[in-house]
């Protein structure tokens, strides 16, 4: 039987913006199970960020459950919330948020140096293995600036991976990469998902991502209005295949 790492239950979301009360999220309620691969959808105003926070313990929700791994998150005070999102969470940003002045290596290692119980070889170790796990450990010791877009967004999955979370949440990871490279990234998913057993929540504006995950949920006004299997579920890897020919046939 599979099992459920996110439970969101009738999840609500308010705010009070001077007079007005906003009402973000109306009642969101989804599962996803173990090793899933799920994408979020929504124009702007649809709630996706708001839903976005919560996802990523940044927020609490006004009402509903959210229970990730067996915890309910609105039971958890500040400190406790902290740790939780270190323990159990991987975040994959659209800007990367790589520190600019520390290595690739260095970069990867940082949830880990939260972990008292992680000694600095083991940390190196991990950091290392993450890397590797994306392609680029030959590049360990190179700065963000040495690297292109594409290889900061593999640093920093690299980071989302080091402390084997339960779930790996993106946010627009591919916003800011070309069509090749957000095929490239997608390919990585794909194989993180497939090969590796993670579980994956990618939020995204972009249908044609929503294509690589074997499903969507669609929020609308605060609302799911649509959770659809995909049923014909893209290959990245034969897409990018695809683009880098067309390219080459260009030249």
């Amino acid at each position: 039987m599979s099992k459920k790492i996110l439970e969101l239950k009738d999840l609500k979301r308010e705010f009070i913006v001077g007079s007005e009360t906003v009402r973000a999220l109306r009642g969101v309620s989804f599962d996803v199970e173990e090793g899933e691969f799920l994408t979020i959808m929504g124009s702007s105003g649809s709630g996706k960020t708001t839903l976005l926070n919560i996802l990523g313990c940044l927020d609490k929700p006004s009402g509903g459950n959210y229970i990730l791994d067996g915890t309910d998150v609105k039971n958890l005070d500040r400190d406790e919330l902290a740790r939780f999102r270190n323990h159990k969470i991987g975040f994959i940003f659209q800007s990367y948020n790589l520190l600019s002045r520390t290595s690739a290596l260095e970069n990867v290692e940082l949830p880990l140096l939260y972990n008292p119980a992680v000694s600095s070889s083991e940390r190196r170790e991990r950091a290392m293995h993450a890397l590797d796990s994306v392609k680029l450990a030959e590049r360990y010791d190179h700065m963000p600036n040495q690297l292109s877009g594409g290889q900061q967004q593999r640093v920093a999955i690299a980071r989302a991976l080091v402390n084997e979370p339960v779930m790996i949440l993106a946010d627009e990871a591919t916003g800011n990469l070309d069509t090749r490279t957000s095929y490239e990234i997608m390919s990585l998913m794909q194989d993180l998902n497939i090969k590796q057993k993670k579980t994956i929540v990618f939020v995204t504006h972009e249908p044609d991502i929503a294509t690589f995950s074997s499903r969507t949920v669609t929020l609308r006004d605060g609302m799911v209005i649509k959770d659809i299997k995909n049923e014909n579920v893209k290959n990245a890897a034969e897409a990018l295949a695809s683009v880098s020919k067309t390219e080459d046939d260009k030249s």
